[in-house]
């Protein structure tokens, strides 16, 4: 009996080896177990702890559950992979170094890809059917251990523009079917983090999270049915048909991401969804990043002026010869430049092609802001006028949604604009899940509770402007639209929709132009407010929107970052605090030999009750010195070292 029960522990550990598969990180000190089950379940160790106890996948096509299980498995391959990236608009480096391990579990049509990197871990469904397939359900079910806490950006449902703070709390205290956007973010504060993400998002659904009594599940808006007209601009569901997408039986379904931090810091360096995201589809040499004068967030306000400013030709013109006098590459024509409804009947204040003519001659190129309804029922009479006039982008607003027919008017303007190379910022938008890679026309987006919440509520706090960059800013860009001059501490903000404030002090909001990453990034104040503070308004105007290399210093989310950026030879440092205030000593041994002089932009000594206090100061450095910080409470700094 012994001899029996000997052989048949032996037996079962053989059938329990051959189910499972184990695959880890370049550097080995992140490691996935994949149990080959139906369904496929896998968990993630970093140095050897537990942070992901279980994910759970599964997919239900044409009516019928996929087979799994070991039983349908007829092959796995295991391989690596390693090559170096250069995006077209670099966000956080000029190159980026793609390597990982990578199994394939394969099925008779289908596969499963999992690649595992140094900083997180992916999977794939790709499958090889034939014709048209319904995709009615995919699982993916995620177990925490116990005492996880999480950064949830809570949504009250599927129509949002994916605008939230972030309800930092443990993860078993969230109530059942709380729905949140992506990214999401878990962890230990002072540990460990592991953010949610998703990349190569094409002819699909978003991907979204809710909580359940075992952790975590995703869950995916359904495809629209019947959908009604909100006021001018937004188209809300009001029933959906039930699968999620009706698409290629040849496919590869989007990327599930996880990415992995051991510190805080390093969620800052997280390039994961660009990496997996589809290689770009275009031509891009016309591509041009850039500062944008806009115009919307300070009500086009203007004072000392000989004529009564708002959206009319004059005003414009002022714009233009601001940008042109601060090397600032686009002005923006929001909301007015046209009558709602009807995208080729211009404002009769407004001679669009005399500002487009205008701005050539000024060498400021002109962007276009539309209603994405009034765009989609004119969609190729409306972009061949814009090209034809010489425009140089659009600004496509108020979508709301990220169910696969949105999922696909997003890819179709960013297809038909580059084709007559116009770039996109896409509002009232989803999150980044890889278009930009595909189409590196769409320079940016939002998606993120920005400045413009300034102007009716007190939820951009200094709390919240630290908070984002280690979450929202992950997968992509963000265009936060900074730049505002009227600064507050926290208990001297108040709200006012025509003469904007801004949390936090001077310092802190010419920082986020180093913190903030945006291909193409607003300055939102109005031009006569930046000529009465001109030593601001230069030097924000001199940082860079795309960077060679991004080191993050020191961070701990909600609390403070300090990033160090470089462009050429030139090093750009930005720090930023909570409402607390903070003594930090950085290194600046990531500098090259030699001397750099450092102009230093920083909280003045009142700074803490007079927000718009600040000075700047010049010293020598070198990369053997160090730099000690000290940030007011809702404070910052600016540095640009220059090398001598």
């Amino acid at each position: 009996m012994k001899a029996f029960f000997t052989l048949l522990l032996g037996l079962f550990c053989t059938i329990a080896q051959a189910q499972t598969h184990s695959v880890s990180s370049p550097d080995n000190d992140l490691s996935v177990d994949i149990y080959v089950g139906n369904p496929v379940t896998y968990s993630i160790q970093l140095n050897g702890k537990t942070i992901l106890e279980q994910a759970e996948i599964g997919y239900k096509i044409n009516n019928q559950k996929l087979e799994l299980g070991e039983a349908a498995l007829i092959d796995t391959k295991e391989s690596s992979h390693s090559e170096i990236i250069r995006p077209v608009t670099p966000t956080k480096n000029a190159e980026i170094e793609n390597d990982y391990r990578e199994l394939a579990l394969e099925y008779e049509d289908y596969t499963i890809r999992f690649r595992v990197f140094d900083n997180g871990v992916a999977h794939r469904l790709e499958t090889n059917l034939e014709g048209q397939i319904t995709i009615n359900d995919e699982q993916y079910d995620l177990q925490f251990p116990q005492n996880t806490e999480t950064w949830y950006p809570l949504e009250d449902g599927f129509f949002s523009s994916n605008e939230r703070n972030y309800l930092h709390a443990k993860l078993d205290t969230l109530s059942p079917h709380n729905l949140a956007s992506l990214p999401v973010l878990f962890g230990e504060t002072g540990a460990h983090k592991i953010i949610l993400m998703e990349s190569g998002l094409r002819d699909y659904a978003g991907m979204w999270a809710i909580k359940t009594a075992e952790g975590i599940s995703a869950t995916f808006p359904s495809y629209p049915d019947k959908t009604t007209d909100v006021t001018d601009r937004y188209r809300e569901v009001v029933t959906r048909q039930n699968h999620l997408a009706k698409t290629s039986g040849t496919r590869n379904f989007p990327w599930r991401i996880f990415g992995v931090a051991e510190k805080d810091t390093d969620l800052l360096s997280n390039d994961l969804v660009y990496q997996l995201a589809d290689e770009s589809e275009i031509d891009t040499d016309w591509i041009k990043p850039g500062k944008v004068a806009w115009d919307w967030w300070n009500a086009l306000n203007l004072k000392g002026v000989d004529f009564e400013s708002g959206v009319n030709t004059q005003t414009y013109k002022y714009y233009i010869d601001f940008a042109s006098a601060h090397g600032i590459e686009y002005v923006i024509l929001d909301e007015g430049w046209y009558n709602l409804g009807d995208l080729l009947d211009i404002s009769e204040n407004v001679d669009v092609k005399e500002l487009i003519r205008y701005g050539e001659e000024k060498n400021v190129g002109i962007i276009l802001w539309v209603v994405w309804r009034t765009l989609n029922d004119q969609f190729d009479e409306a972009l061949d006028a814009f090209a034809n006039w010489g425009a140089k982008g659009i600004k496509v607003d108020f979508m709301n949604r990220d169910d696969q027919w949105m999922v696909n008017f997003y890819e179709k303007t960013a297809q038909a604009a580059a084709e007559r190379e116009l770039l996109v910022n896409f509002h009232g938008a989803y999150k980044p899940s890889g278009i930009r890679r595909t189409y590196p026309n769409v320079i940016t987006r939002e998606g993120v509770m920005g400045l413009e919440y300034n102007k009716w509520s007190q939820n951009v706090t200094p709390t919240h402007n630290v908070t984002i960059p280690f979450i929202r800013m992950v997968p992509g860009p963000i265009d936060f639209t900074p730049g505002g001059l009227t600064n507050t501490q926290p208990g001297n903000h108040r709200v006012s929709h025509f003469r904007p404030m801004v949390m936090g002090t001077r310092a802190a909001e010419v920082a986020k132009f180093i913190l903030y990453e945006s291909p193409l990034q607003m300055m939102a104040d109005t031009p006569t407010n930046y000529q009465d503070e001109e030593e601001t308004a230069q030097f924000m105007a001199s940082i860079p929107t795309t960077w060679d290399q991004t080191i993050p210093l020191a961070g701990q989310v909600g609390e403070f970052l300090v990033t160090a950026r470089r462009k050429g030879d030139t090093w750009y440092i930005g720090g930023m605090s909570n409402e607390e205030s903070r003594e930090l000593t950085v290194d600046l041994d990531f500098l090259e030999d030699g001397k750099y002089e450092a102009e230093i932009f920083k909280d003045g000594i009142n700074a803490d009750k007079h927000a718009e206090d600040y000075i700047i100061e010049t010293q020598n450095v070198t990369a053997s010195d160090s730099m000690d910080l000290n940030l007011a409470p809702s404070g910052g700094v600016a540095i640009i070292l220059t090398k001598r």
